[in-house]
Order: C-alpha cells, then sequence, then structure tokens
C-alpha cells in the first residue's frame, strides 16, 4: 500500500537545509508541501536512524521528486524495473541470452567526464597539486566551498520532478567486513539502481547494517538532470551533457553527481566512492584504496600468492584478472578486476578485498581468444550499453568478427545497420559489460573473506609502445613508490580523451586521486613504516609491458595467457631466487629465467628487454619535468631522490 512519506524534523546544517530556509516564504511552503505529498512507493521511513531519514527530506526537498521508492535488492523490484525501462525504450531484451539486456545512451553520454569531475576542500592544496605557473594541473580538479553550493543549487533543484528518487543503500566490499564501507545513493535513474545491484552488495541486508549498527554512510547524490530548456533530448536516455559535473567532498564523505547516468559518473560506489573518497578515508585510517586488480596464481606445486595490478583502464587489468595460463600446471583465479582496498594486518600482512560485487568491463577487444573466462561471465544476467546488436538477439563488437555468421545482420550502437564493410565502429569504444561476478568461473575461494587475501606483489604498468621492458622489478619499496609515480600509457577511450597519445597516469590514479598527489605519495611511502612496526614484510614491485613493440608496429609479446610466463619469473622474485640481472631501471630477467617452453610465437627476447640509453634519458626527463610542472613543491624528496639515481645510473650507461 502506498504511504505519504513521514516529516523528518532536520537535525542538521548541511548547505541544502540553508538553501531551503533562506528561500522566500511562499517557495519554502511550496516544496514543504510538496514533501508531504510524495509517495513513498516501497520502504519504510519509520526505522530508519535520523540520519538517513535528514539524508532523504532534505534531497527530496531540493531535488522534487514525486515518488520515493527504498530498494531492498530483491529479483522482484529488479525486474519490475527492467521491465519498466523496457517500456520506455531505455533498454532492450538480448534473447540469446540469459536475462541480459542492452542500453544504448545518448551519444553526448559515453564515458566519464574527468575535465567536469572535482574536489572540494577548504583550501586548494589540499585537493591538488599546484602546478608550475602557467601550467594546467592534470592531477585533480578543485572547486571551493561556495562554488560546490552553487554548483549544487543551480543543477538540482526540481531535477527529479516528475521521475521517482531510488534508495541505494549499497556495501563496497562484503557486508560486515572489517574492510569494507556502506554508502547511501540517492538516484532518479532506474539503470543506475539495477547497475548499482550488479557492482555491489545492494538492499535490505545493507539497510539493515545502517539500521541494526547506526553506522555512518558515504553520501552519494546522483540525477540525470533535465536540461535548462526543459527539453530532454533522448528520452528513452536523459540526461544533461552541458551542465554534467561530479563533485566530491571529502571532509564530509559526500558524493554529488549531476547530468550523466553513464559509468563511473552515475554509479558512484565505483571511482568517486571506492577511490576518490575511498583513498582520502584511507589516508585517514592508514590503509590503500586504490586503481588495482587482484589475482591468485598458483604454481604446479600448489603455492599460491596473491598479487595486485595497477593498470589505466582499457589496458587488460579484467584480462589479466581472468588469465587462463598457458603455462602448464600454473592456474590464475580472480579475486577483482578494477579495484583494491589493501590494510595490514595485526603481522604486517598487506590484505586486500575487492569492495566490487560485479564486472564494469570494456566490451570492444574481449573474445574467446582474449579473455574466454570474461565471455564465459556476461552472458547471463548482464547489462550491456552502447555494443552492437544482432539480428539473432545477442551482442557483437569490435574483437568478435569471427564469431560473426553470414547470415546475421548487426545493428551499430547508435541503432544504423552495420557490416564488416562499414567504416564506423560497431561498438563504442568505450561500450561496456556490467555483469555478476558470481557468473565468473575463476573466482578465487577467498574473494570474498572478510579480512582479505594478503598480497606479496604489485604491478605497476600501462601502455607503451617503446623502449620499456616487458617486466623489471624495483630495488626496494621507495624505488618501487616512485615507478608507479612514474607511470605512462597511452591514452584509452575510458574518458574523454582522444588519440593516441602517452599521457603521465601515475599508479593508474590520475583521474581518481581524491586528496593532494604529493600527500598521496608521502602515504605510500609511509606504508613501509607500517609495516615494519608490525614486524610485516613489504610487497615486492614490479613494472610490467604487454604493448612494446618492433620498428614495423607489431607487438614483441603475445601476451594474454601467456602473460602467465612473466607471473612464474615474479613468484621465483618473491621467493628469493636469483633469476635477474640489474639493470640502470630496475631488475630484469637473467637469460632464460622466463619460461618459453612450448611458446608457439617465435619472441625476440633481446629487443624485449632492451634498455636504450637515449630513450631512458628522454623518459627521465619527462618524469622530471611531470614532477616539476604538476607536483612542484608538493613532491617528497625521496621521490626525486629516487629519480636522481635514476637519472645518474641511466647517465653512466
Amino acid at each position: 500500500m502506498l504511504r505519504i512519506l513521514q516529516r523528518i524534523p532536520i537535525i542538521n546544517s548541511s548547505p541544502l537545509h540553508h538553501h531551503l530556509i533562506s528561500q522566500p516564504s511562499s517557495q519554502s511552503l511550496r516544496l514543504i508541501r510538496q514533501l508531504h505529498s510524495l509517495k513513498l512507493l516501497k520502504g519504510d521511513t519509520a526505522r530508519l536512524p535520523a540520519s538517513l531519514k535528514t539524508f532523504i527530506e532534505e534531497n527530496a526537498r531540493l531535488c522534487q521528486p514525486d515518488n520515493i521508492h527504498i530498494c531492498d535488492g530483491s529479483e522482484a523490484e529488479n525486474e519490475t524495473m527492467l521491465a519498466s525501462m523496457q517500456a520506455a525504450g531505455t533498454i532492450s531484451p538480448l534473447p540469446k541470452y540469459d536475462n541480459c539486456w542492452l542500453a544504448r545512451t545518448n551519444p553526448a553520454d559515453v564515458a566519464r567526464v574527468e575535465s567536469r569531475t572535482f574536489i572540494c576542500t577548504e583550501k586548494r592544496e589540499d585537493a591538488v597539486c599546484t602546478p608550475a605557473e602557467g601550467v594546467t594541473g592534470m592531477l585533480g580538479n578543485w572547486i571551493s566551498p561556495v562554488d560546490y553550493e552553487s554548483s549544487i543549487m543551480k543543477r538540482f533543484p526540481g531535477s527529479m520532478r516528475g521521475r521517482t528518487m531510488y534508495v541505494i543503500p549499497f556495501s563496497m566490499g562484503p557486508i560486515g567486513s572489517p574492510l569494507s564501507k556502506i554508502g547511501v545513493e540517492l538516484t532518479d535513474s532506474q539503470y543506475v539502481a539495477c547497475s548499482m545491484r550488479i557492482m555491489t552488495r545492494m538492499g535490505s541486508a545493507v539497510l539493515n547494517e545502517i539500521v541494526d549498527k547506526d553506522v555512518d554512510f558515504i553520501k552519494c547524490l546522483h540525477s540525470v538532470g533535465t536540461p535548462e530548456s526543459g527539453k530532454v533530448e533522448m528520452e528513452s536516455w536523459p540526461c544533461d551533457p552541458q551542465r554534467t559535473i561530479i563533485l566530491h567532498k571529502p571532509d564530509t564523505n559526500e558524493i554529488v553527481s549531476y547530468g550523466s547516468a553513464y559509468g563511473g559518473n552515475a554509479l558512484l560506489g565505483k571511482k568517486c566512492f571506492a577511490l576518490r573518497i575511498g583513498s582520502t578515508i584511507a589516508r585517514r585510517e592508514g590503509w590503500l584504496a586504490e586503481h588495482m586488480l587482484i589475482l591468485a596464481i598458483t604454481a604446479p606445486n600448489g603455492t599460491k600468492r596473491y598479487i595486485a595490478a595497477a593498470f589505466p583502464s582499457a589496458c587488460g587489468k579484467t584480462n589479466l584478472a581472468m588469465m587462463k595460463p598457458t603455462l602448464p600446471g600454473f592456474k590464475v583465479e580472480c579475486v577483482g578486476d578494477d579495484i583494491a582496498w589493501m590494510k595490514f594486518d595485526a603481522n604486517g600482512n598487506l590484505r586486500a578485498i575487492n569492495p566490487e560485487y560485479g564486472f564494469f568491463g570494456v566490451a570492444p577487444g574481449t573474445s574467446e581468444a582474449t579473455n574466454p573466462n570474461a565471455m564465459a561471465t556476461i552472458h547471463k544476467n548482464t547489462m550491456f550499453t552502447n555494443v552492437a546488436a544482432t539480428s539473432d538477439g545477442g551482442i557483437f563488437w569490435e574483437g568478435l568478427e569471427g564469431d560473426l555468421k553470414p547470415d546475421i545482420t548487426v545493428t551499430d550502437w547508435l541503432g544504423k545497420p552495420w557490416s564488416p564493410a562499414s567504416t564506423t565502429k560497431a561498438a563504442h569504444p568505450n561500450s561496456r559489460f556490467c555483469t555478476p561476478i558470481t557468473n565468473c568461473p575463476v573466482m578465487d575461494s577467498q574473494w570474498e573473506h572478510p579480512d582479505g587475501v594478503p598480497i606479496t606483489a604489485i604491478l605497476f604498468g600501462g601502455r607503451r609502445p617503446e623502449g620499456v621492458p616487458l617486466v623489471y622489478e624495483a630495488f626496494d619499496w621507495k624505488h618501487g613508490v616512485m615507478l608507479g609515480s612514474a607511470m605512462r600509457s597511452e591514452a584509452t577511450a575510458a574518458a574523454e580523451h582522444k588519440g593516441k597519445v602517452i599521457m603521465h597516469d601515475p599508479m593508474a590514479m590520475r583521474p581518481f586521486f581524491g586528496y593532494n598527489f604529493g600527500k598521496y605519495l608521502e602515504h605510500w611511502l609511509s606504508m613501509e613504516k607500517r609495516c615494519e612496526k608490525l614486524g610485516g614484510k613489504m610487497p615486492k614491485v614490479f613494472h610490467v609491458n604487454w604493448f612494446r613493440k618492433d620498428a614495423g608496429g607489431k607487438f614483441l609479446w603475445p601476451g594474454f595467457g601467456e602473460n602467465s610466463r612473466v607471473l612464474d619469473w615474479i613468484i621465483k622474485r618473491i621467493d628469493g631466487e636469483n633469476c635477474f640481472q640489474q639493470t640502470p631501471i630496475g631488475n630484469i630477467p637473467s637469460e632464460n629465467s622466463i619460461n618459453l617452453n612450448g611458446l608457439n610465437t617465435a619472441v625476440d627476447m633481446k629487443e624485449l628487454f632492451s634498455i636504450d640509453r637515449d630513450f631512458w634519458l628522454k623518459e627521465t626527463e619527462d618524469i622530471q619535468k611531470f614532477y616539476n610542472d604538476q607536483v612542484g613543491q608538493d613532491l617528497p624528496c625521496e621521490i626525486q631522490n629516487e629519480l636522481n639515481g635514476l637519472k645518474e645510473r641511466v647517465g653512466k650507461m
């Protein structure tokens, strides 16, 4: 039965409340009357703690939805939302698979909007580094508290009018784990609600945690928005791309997102919570929130190791996390493919959880050849976005050409006919699959362990077509932190960048820092002392590059399952085997220490591991320029000392 939302007293003095009470009395009365008339479609406000009641009420006043729905995460609820979206033309069924759906977005809403993503702090230097004079900072965007409030008030009043506000309680990490955190997202998008059900642990069980334990929660407000003209360009995918903005306020653990319904802009548990706000919480509490996959690799002798790896988006994280090893006797299992929260236990072991519950993977390039385990994962209970559709009720994207039968026709991501002869892409380069982790056939048995899994190595890497060896090992922790801070990679389609320009992407976190990058590096450096105090041993650090090319532009290394050969060498180094040779940039595998038995592709190992003096002199110059231009006085002296050492060693080659 429909209920009227109860009147809830305001118990704090948020900017949103100040805005409401500062309105002319007639407008305030209208807003309050509208709040009283809201229909609670589902849920019970009587049992909610005051903090959650207030959060819902304040934002209902602001956004003026017609209804409020407190999500329970049930299958019945999900089916109702899917049917509603299908009726609205937002999604269409893919009958070739089991409960799979295709969404086509507004073409202006297809990727993260990094240039419109901001961190709000009182002092600018708390959020971002101070770049050199005349240089545009690339390590995050700052917004003042005044502009933060102004940005909200220019967009959100009435933004949910005519819609339902969905209240989504969700847990990042296993419910009740000491490493987990809870959030509540308010949204007017059923697509977001259904996707959050896949990507997080969402619903009644999480709400019970909030109610029974009165736990703090991250406050997440999202609206697809309404353009200033009042006219929605694409009724099946409402958004306001001209005014999209993503805001974070670490001091109060708030996330506010407007104008986009897509990916990390709207699924606020992902990059916004798990990385930007997560990293600020991690700094306060003494742990790490990182853009890293987590995998388990078991050697033929039964020894299992857990490894975390940081690569920029669309650089092979999912492929590595679900890798099917080619080396006989090896087994790789997945803990997570995108985000790792890592904290020392009482014995100084760095333990990690994957805070997510689903995969939000880049579709193009995923195939039986590149990632058979991903392909086995995505054909059940999956939401595909901006991929192409086939006439037999399936999906298609670049990389699946070999699976396309002659009698099957294709409709591209824009809804237009497509054929292999077309000059356009069938799927958007940043098209995605959003699929439950529980579908994956290679999930590690410990992936939901509340204490996490022990990390013995951390890998950094990106797309480097020239100069960078397949793998090399840092000399020590400080050197490893410098390697991460100096990471560079070709830009990807996951954000609004175009072209294959080499970009600095420190720690694969460039778009995701929640606070000053220099302070972030200080925090990473401090982890070594934390570990020592607990009697532990820090993970070894490595840099990998699957993407080096020869003079003809062909990849030197076959990659994918063959990367198990690199992991095998890394395990040997973790175990202390003397299978390396020291170079100016780090320790590379000694001759014949990478197992090439059974490798069907001829590999020029000499070229793959060559270290060119001129390339690395230029590399150190570029790194120094990046530090000078982007980090400046915020750069820890330990990192500068490590770079100085690299310059000196390369200069003596």
